[in-house]
């Protein structure tokens, strides 16, 4: 197939979020997108929670969450919604558990978490009418409790028992971590201790239960934002944080993991980001690695996106963004780079979506 060029790809606005918010967590089932929670422009968590329909371009509103929540951990199991952790009222970590499903229109309290955290990464695996000692559930890594240190749990929520199994720990204890499933592994990405970026780099086998190290990230930073396309897995922008004598810095920097090869490729400078930008929604559309907003060295943020060529080993600059942003949530669906909410010049509502023409 292949890949688009830079013509292909368009801004289409959609249906905005019906309530202003930052930070709602985005799961996708039966090809509709949920949105659960966030902050409202007091920061304070709401239990908002709607689905977009995309044929008919419309949000409608659901059962309220049973406890409002910011940065949940949410996941597809089936099509049922599990949403965990997350920070409550009061900017409380919290240990409940809940589960939607769609067909009932309900929700359920499950088992609660080891203990109250934010932050947490997780990967949905396994099917509902799973094999004998095969697990269906989710895995849930790291995470921040009230009392600001890093978790290095890794629990396995058993969907069918309605209980949490406690696994071997993670290497490095971290929250707000990125986590990719690939076959029988999840590799673990990045994160933070306290506020500070940490550049550790694991996987989890979840066949033999136990953890590997992998070369760490090359480039430490924060708000940079990870994409996995069938092949690597890529490391992108972000904020160099002041330590000392060094200031921030937006970066531009690009670093690829091979899965295959099982290290970072060598990159060259053409690889880098156009722009120097944090913060900011990233994506992988038929072949392409796509970014766009974010914030940057400009006093106001970010309207650029722009998309990676894999064989000119180069970013090309795509149309900017209708409404420049950042903090966006964003997920991918049909060939679209989906972003929602954020922050403009305060909370908006907007929605819009980087398609492919024909999407």
């Amino acid at each position: 197939m292949a890949l688009p060029s830079t013509k292909d790809f368009q801004w289409k606005s959609l249906a905005p979020l019906p309530s202003r918010r930052v930070y709602p967590a985005l799961v996708e089932v039966a090809g509709q997108v949920f949105a659960v929670g966030g902050c409202d422009d007091n920061g304070v968590p709401v239990d908002s929670f709607e689905v977009y329909s995309p044929d008919a371009d419309r949000w409608a509103a659901l059962p309220a969450l049973p406890t409002a929540r910011a940065g949940a951990a949410v996941a597809a199991l089936g099509r049922r919604i599990v949403v965990l952790g997350g920070v409550g009222a009061g900017q409380r970590p919290l240990r409940a558990v809940h589960i939607y499903s769609p067909d009932e229109g309900r929700w359920r309290k499950r088992g609660a978490l080891r203990e109250a955290a934010m932050g947490i990464s997780v990967v949905a695996k396994g099917e509902e009418r799973a094999r004998p000692g095969r697990v269906w559930g989710v895995y849930a890594a790291g995470g921040m409790g009230s009392d600001l240190r890093p978790h290095n749990f890794l629990q396995l929520y058993d969907a069918l028992k309605d209980i949490w199994v406690s696994l071997a720990a993670m290497p490095t204890p971290r929250y707000a971590a990125t986590s990719v499933l690939r076959g029988s592994k999840i590799y673990v990405m990045g994160g933070r201790q306290s506020k500070y970026a940490v550049n550790a780099f694991e996987v989890f086998d979840t066949d033999s239960r136990s953890w590997s190290r992998l070369p760490s990230i090359p480039n430490k930073r924060a708000f940079s934002s990870f994409v996995a396309t069938e092949e690597k897995l890529f490391s992108l922008g972000g904020l160099r944080q002041g330590r000392l004598y060094r200031q921030p810095k937006f970066m531009r920097t690009v670093d690829v993991f091979d899965l295959e090869q099982g290290g970072w490729m060598k990159m060259e400078r053409s690889c880098c980001l156009k722009k120097r930008r944090a913060d900011f929604v990233a994506g992988y559309l038929r072949g392409r690695v796509v970014v766009a907003g974010g914030l940057g060295n400009q006093p106001t943020v970010l309207e650029s996106a722009e998309a990676f060529h894999p064989e000119k080993n180069k970013w090309e600059s795509l149309p900017p963004m209708p409404t420049p942003r950042c903090a966006c949530s964003s997920i991918a669906l049909r060939d679209c780079l989906l972003a929602v909410g954020g922050v403009s010049q305060g909370l908006c509502t907007a929605v819009e979506a980087l398609c492919l023409s024909e999407s």
